[in-house]
């Protein structure tokens, strides 16, 4: 029997790469050279190996563009990603091309690195590491990178999905306050006795750390923006993981020059790989480079979910598991 043939744009762990190569005539991007950031290479590329299938990842160009010229035997595109908003997926669906993404496995690693992120704000970890590897540490001092403890503070999630979910669990570890805004009210044995808000007014008036985890998309593009920095306390943390796009940068550097914002860490930028460049010159902001799910076990459960998902539709024949749209 011919095996589906699969394009996979960038490099992926041994093991997927491994298990592509056993079901699939795989295409792979062993080097991971940057054609996966060109949606016509990646069109050209599908078209020349006549591909039933893509396996893509976050950031991958699959506009509109991109998706009509692909080529009439892609019947679906899997994304290495809980996100999807780098795909156009109205186009795809037009066009009778099935999109997969790969939810659950990495909840709880994603929410690590938001801990992290708060962690590294509120302790000024940037600053400090920063300072020892210049060879600018004279010893401790009583004064020295003083910031503030988390015990205690009222964090404020943005969007209690599972990410948001299993941040609440692991802040509460840390003797802090869970408080939520999202559109609707978990059940009260979801909620733990977090405190929900139906307004935005009233959640970030009443919060200490704001940590964002909504999905990307016009509905949320700069969500976090002067006007509701502005009505957070002076001295708040901010912490991303989510999506770049739902802050201002412009208004949180703003912000964070000004110190009404203390410290923010963040792991997604709008149009990553380009950071916003305000935030070089500032010492109270850590910047990770989305390792939000860069963990050998999520990478490798994001990888199998995907090719279970291609499974279903290009071998089996059947609805994959995890398709949107």
């Amino acid at each position: 029997m011919t095996k589906p043939v699969l394009l996979i744009t960038r490099k992926l762990p041994a093991a997927i790469e491994a298990r592509a190569q056993r079901d699939y005539d795989a295409r792979l991007n062993p080097m991971d050279e940057p054609w996966f950031r060109s949606g016509a290479e990646i069109a050209r590329r599908a078209t020349e190996a006549k591909a039933d299938g893509i396996l893509i990842a976050a950031g991958d160009p699959l506009n509109a563009e991109t998706i009509a010229a692909l080529p009439a035997s892609v019947k679906g595109i899997a994304t290495f990603s809980v996100g999807y908003d780098h795909i156009d997926v109205k186009a795809a669906k037009a066009r009778g091309i099935t999109i997969m993404n790969t939810p659950e496995v990495l909840s709880f690693a994603t929410a690590e690195t938001a801990m992290t992120l708060m962690l590294m704000a509120a302790r000024r970890a940037g600053e400090g590491e920063r300072m020892v590897r210049a060879g600018k540490w004279e010893g401790w001092a009583p004064t020295q990178l003083m910031g503030v403890t988390l015990e205690g503070k009222k964090l404020g999630i943005l969007g209690m999905g599972r990410i948001g979910r299993e941040l609440a669990n692991m802040a509460r570890g840390f003797r802090m306050e869970i408080h939520y805004r999202d559109i609707n009210r978990l059940p009260p044995e979801a909620e733990l006795g977090a405190t929900y808000y139906g307004d935005d007014d009233s959640f970030l008036a009443a919060i200490d750390v704001i940590s964002m985890h909504v999905p990307g998309g016009d509905a949320t593009r700069k969500w976090l923006n002067a006007e509701r920095l502005a009505k957070m306390k002076k001295g708040s943390l901010v912490v991303n993981s989510g999506r770049g796009g739902s802050v201002d940068d412009a208004a949180l550097v703003n912000a964070l020059s000004s110190g009404h914002i203390r410290a923010a860490g963040l792991d997604v930028y709008d149009g990553e790989p380009v950071v916003f460049p305000g935030y070089f010159g500032l010492e109270n902001v850590a910047l990770l480079p989305h390792l939000g799910s860069a963990t050998i076990e999520v990478r490798d459960a994001m990888g199998n979910r995907a090719l279970e998902n291609l499974d279903a539709l290009l071998v089996h024949g059947k609805a994959p598991p995890h398709a949107v749209g």
